[in-house]
């Protein structure tokens, strides 16, 4: 077994929270993915905050491809590790 850890990039919270709805619902990821808010430096606005989608793939059976046109339908992309 793999212990591999995907982290999406995505513009807010709402596309967060949709998109791990969504990953639940199209790939069958049973843990829950967590949601980190990663403020942009320098900003103190909540505007300015990017969401990060942390997705556990104990097994590895996620692909980067799948997982990175995944992230483009929320206008977001995968952090390449």
């Amino acid at each position: 077994m793999s212990d591999v850890r995907h982290v999406l990039v995505l513009p807010d919270r709402d596309a967060a929270e949709e998109a791990a709805e969504a990953l639940r619902e199209r790939f069958g990821v049973t843990e829950e993915p967590q949601l980190v808010r990663d403020a942009l430096a320098g900003e103190d606005d909540a505007e300015d905050a990017q969401w990060l989608l942390v997705v556990e793939d104990a097994t590895g059976r996620l692909a980067a491809a799948d997982l990175d046109e995944f992230a483009a339908e929320w206008e977001g992309w995968r952090e390449a590790p």
